[in-house]
C-alpha cells in the first residue's frame, strides 16, 4: 500500500493562500460584530444613563432685582414625568423661577440644568432651550389678530419651519382633545376667559415640549372658569407630560402633583409629597400659609 504521507497530492500555494485568507476574513468578521455589539451596549448604557437623568435641576439659583434678592438659593429636582407644584403667598418668587427657567431673566448666580445640559451657561442659545420647553402665563398672550388656529401653528411653522399642513393637523388634533375644534377659526375677544388659556396651553403643548412651565394660568379666571383649565392639566398630567406648575389652587396641588414646593421670601421651605406637606407640614412658615389658606376655606 502505497504510503499516504507519499501519495498526498502537494497543497498547492494559492490554496494555502485562500485558506489563511478566509481565516483572516473570518477573524476580521469577528472583530466588526464584537466591535458593534460593544457600540451597541455603550449606547445602551448611554441610554440607560440619560434616562436616570432629572428633566430639570436647579442648583442654588439666584435672582435679584435692584436691592431686592427674589431668588435666594432655589435648589430643585424634577424627574420626567414630574408634576411639581409651586406655593407661597403673593411676591414670594414662584413667577420669577418659573421665568428663568425659561431663560426669560437671566440668573445672578447659579445652574440650571435641562436633561443633563447647563442652559444657564453664557454661550446657550435660548431660543433653541425654548423650543423644548413650553411656557404658559397668567394673562393668555394669545395674538388679537390671528385666528385661535394661527396662533397656534405660528410657532412651528417660523421657528421649526414645519410644513403648514403639517402644524395645522396637529394644531387640530389638540383642539379636538381639549373640545376647542369648533373654535379654530375664531378670533381670541371672541373666546371666554377659560377658552383663552386652554389655548394658550394647547400653543405651549403643539411642539411637544420636554418639560411645561405654567404660572397661575387660572388667576386670571372667573371661578367658574377654573374648572374647565384645571380639567386640561390633569389630562395632561395623567399623560405624563413633565410640569413645574407655580399655583393657588391647594386642591388641584394635593390631587395632581408628585412634589409640592413651599416658597417664602425666596427660599423653598419645605418640599415632599402631597399627603405629606398637606396634613403634616414641618416647617412654621408652611404651617401658617397653610392654616391662613383653610381659615380662607381654600384648602
Amino acid at each position: 500500500m502505497p504510503n499516504a504521507i507519499a501519495c498526498a497530492a502537494p497543497r498547492r500555494k494559492s490554496e494555502g493562500r485562500e485558506s489563511e485568507g478566509g481565516v483572516k476574513s473570518a477573524t476580521r468578521d469577528m472583530e466588526l460584530r464584537d466591535m458593534e455589539l460593544g457600540d451597541m451596549a455603550k449606547a445602551d448604557m448611554q441610554h440607560a444613563k440619560d434616562a436616570r437623568l432629572p428633566c430639570l435641576e436647579l442648583q442654588d439659583v439666584r435672582k435679584q432685582f435692584g436691592e431686592k434678592e427674589v431668588l435666594r438659593g432655589i435648589s430643585l429636582n424634577m424627574d420626567t414625568n414630574d408634576v411639581v407644584c409651586v406655593i407661597g403667598p403673593s411676591g414670594c418668587g414662584k413667577s420669577t423661577l418659573l421665568r428663568c427657567v425659561n431663560l426669560l431673566e437671566k440668573l445672578d448666580s447659579g445652574r440650571i440644568v435641562f436633561n443633563g445640559e447647563d442652559i444657564s451657561d453664557i454661550g446657550i442659545d435660548d431660543n433653541l432651550v425654548r423650543r423644548r420647553m413650553g411656557i404658559v402665563f397668567q394673562s393668555f398672550n394669545l395674538f388679537p389678530h390671528l385666528s385661535v388656529l394661527d396662533n397656534l401653528t405660528l410657532g412651528p411653522r417660523r421657528a421649526q419651519k414645519v410644513p403648514k399642513r403639517e402644524a395645522e393637523a396637529k394644531a387640530e388634533e389638540l383642539l379636538r382633545r381639549f373640545n376647542l375644534e369648533d373654535k379654530t377659526d375664531e378670533y381670541p375677544d371672541r373666546l371666554s376667559g377659560g377658552q383663552q388659556q386652554r389655548v394658550a396651553i394647547v400653543r405651549a403643548m403643539i411642539s411637544q415640549p420636554d418639560l411645561l412651565l405654567l404660572d397661575e394660568v387660572t388667576s386670571a379666571l372667573d371661578p367658574e372658569l377654573v374648572g374647565e383649565v384645571l380639567g386640561v392639566l390633569r389630562e395632561l398630567a395623567a399623560d405624563g407630560t413633565t410640569m413645574l406648575i407655580a399655583t393657588h389652587e391647594m386642591a388641584f396641588a394635593r390631587d395632581v402633583a408628585t412634589q409640592v414646593c413651599f416658597i417664602h421670601e425666596g427660599k423653598i421651605l419645605e418640599a415632599s409629597a402631597p399627603s405629606q406637606i398637606f396634613a403634616d407640614p414641618q416647617n412654621p412658615e408652611t404651617q401658617r400659609f397653610l392654616s391662613r389658606l383653610q381659615e380662607g376655606g381654600r384648602l
